[in-house]
């Protein structure tokens, strides 16, 4: 699929003005600049984030009630239940507030409960409310969820049990009768972040319940670990709070982790330093295949484990159900992929919507990122749940995904989500009209120039200025994610050595040279463009900077994303 270059404006007199505070590289600065770091002393909050930097909690709407119904529960000795999704962002927010609450108050009056993705699906349950009242709960803190219900609070009401909601959905123009909402995209909260993943606003009220007992900060910061991973998990942008909390839980992470995430380390054989990637792609697939093949409590059994031995136990049937996810996945995939191909009309349509009943529910939502992969187009994958229709859709960077759905409500029995992510339930029967209905919304809304997949870069480098001493600061710029993604650059007119090579028939090795400069590459997936490199042309290459470790050396080697012509 080819692929549009965009090269980040220079803003040449700011760039000039951070160079010579900074006395660093000039393309190091034009980045920094580029991230919106102007002064030396944002450079120094941006390259090192302190936890005192982190917002006050009491200015997140609702902070102030939210404490002080935990504080009566305490005083009253309530049985209080922590309620949260089946996913990372979920689980780890349960994790999370389920030992802090253990720990400053009875832990006899406390358990937690994640719903059952296929019993009870997404969100707060009537199942999870009955279990409540059964067992004699009368305050639920819901994390991950809760900001779109409004009748089941509304029922836990008349049963006298009341509700804290730590969500960072989007909230509609009603929101839930809960004792407190905390969430910082409700219209009429003036926190000042608005981008917290769900249990990063569970953090925020245990920090509130820290200060308000007057217990030292650091007891709030212990679950660092698992907040990073939420954010890791959950795709949010590493800005701001999110950054800093992502930061010093990697330090914890590689320090002292919590004894879940460490038996996950260890059955992956995990040996180097840990960072973002590896909560993304070695943490997360784990645990989010508890709730997608099985049971998510598992995933939290994992969390709150004291020893590792335990932790390993919960650990394998973690990765056990992550085995069993990926048959499903993959095979799904490949119905998914048959089904688009086999219908020439898919090809002129700018959104991918199918459904098959027998479908694995627990990996819809996989399958749709590996559609956008292939055809790069918003895209829905729904299966059969009980008496209806679910499933989950995946956006294209610049289109609202969630506004598209919202659009076309009228055939749906819920739905919620973001930009980039939602997910959807609807009668079967709606299937074909909401099909019509999304397609008309994606129609009218995303331009076709936004259908050609994008690689934003950075700025220009020789190979020559591809050093150690750049990569070394490049990697202080680390955590990487959303608004903050790791650094992209463009080389012109380099050429092949003659020595670069196909590797596993899909990849290529790259020995490239720009003048007397030669240095090595790697290009994932790129070998279908081979040819390329066999016509003794200058290319123009885009990368990013690595390191590759072999027999005790350590390079500077490219990773390379595309390449071209240099007049292609």
């Amino acid at each position: 699929m080819q692929k549009r270059w965009t090269i980040q404006p220079t803003n040449e007199a700011l760039t000039a003005a951070l160079q010579a505070t900074l006395h660093i590289a000039t393309p190091l600065c034009n980045m920094l600049v580029q991230r919106g770091i102007t002064t030396y002393e944002q450079a120094k909050d941006y390259f090192r984030p302190q936890l005192s930097q982190l917002h006050s909690p009491w200015l997140m709407k609702d902070m102030h009630k939210a404490v002080d119904r935990c504080l009566k529960a305490f005083t009253l000795k309530e049985k209080i239940l922590v309620y949260g999704d089946y996913d990372v962002d979920g689980t780890t927010s349960v994790a999370t507030m389920y030992q802090y609450l253990c720990s400053v108050y009875d832990a006899a009056y406390v358990d937690y409960y994640i719903p059952h993705r296929y019993r009870e699906g997404y969100g707060v349950s009537k199942a999870g409310i009955d279990y409540a009242k059964e067992h004699g709960f009368t305050l639920i803190v819901a994390l991950d969820c809760g900001i779109k219900s409004v009748d089941l609070v509304a029922y836990a009401n008349t049963l006298h049990i009341d509700f804290v909601i730590c969500d960072h959905h989007m909230p509609d123009d009603v929101v839930p009768n809960a004792i407190a909402v905390l969430n910082a995209k409700q219209q009429d909260c003036n926190y000042p972040f608005k981008e917290l993943c769900g249990c990063g606003v569970g953090f925020k009220l245990i920090c509130a319940i820290t200060e308000q007992l007057g217990l030292p900060t650091s007891l709030a910061h212990t679950y660092l670990d698992l907040v990073a991973t939420a954010i890791a998990a959950d795709i949010v942008p590493i800005v701001d709070e999110n950054r800093i909390m992502a930061y010093h839980g990697l330090v914890q992470v590689n320090t002292n982790p919590n004894q879940g995430i460490a038996a996950l380390m260890q059955l992956s054989k995990m040996q180097d330093v840990m960072n973002i990637n590896n909560l993304v792609f070695m943490i997360a697939p784990r645990v989010n295949a508890a709730g997608r093949m099985d049971d998510a409590k598992k995933a939290v059994l994992l969390f709150i484990q004291k020893n590792i031995t335990d932790a390993l136990h919960y650990a394998e049937l973690l990765h056990s159900d992550n085995t069993d996810r990926r048959e499903a996945d993959m095979l799904t995939t490949e119905e998914a992929l048959a089904m688009i191909q086999s219908n020439q009309d898919w090809a002129t349509k700018k959104s991918t919507v199918v459904y098959q009943p027998h479908w694995h529910k627990g990996v819809v939502g996989i399958v749709a990122s590996r559609l956008i992969d292939a055809y790069y187009k918003p895209t829905i994958v729904l299966t059969q749940s009980g008496d209806y229709v679910a499933g989950s859709a995946r956006s294209i960077p610049g289109f609202n995904l969630y506004e598209a759905i919202h659009a076309c409500r009228q055939h749906l029995i819920g739905y919620g989500g973001h930009y980039f992510a939602a997910g959807l339930t609807m009668l079967p029967q709606h299937v074909p009209a909401f099909t019509t209905a999304f397609e008309a919304e994606v129609q009218r809304n995303l331009p076709d120039a936004l259908l050609v997949p994008e690689i934003i870069i950075d700025c220009a480098l020789e190979l020559k200025q591809c050093t150690a001493s750049l990569y070394n600061i490049l990697k202080q710029m680390e955590p990487f994610g959303p608004l903050n993604m790791r650094p992209t650059f463009v080389s012109y007119k380099v050429y092949n050595t003659g020595s670069s090579r196909i590797v596993k028939e899909k990849h290529v090795k790259f020995s490239l040279k720009q003048d007397n400069t030669i240095i090595d590459g790697i290009g994932f997936n790129l070998a279908h463009k081979y040819n390329l490199l066999t016509l003794n042309e200058p290319l123009d290459i885009v990368y990013t900077l690595d390191e590759n470790i072999w027999n005790g050396n350590t390079t500077i080697q490219l990773k390379v994303i595309d390449y071209k012509l240099s007049w292609g």
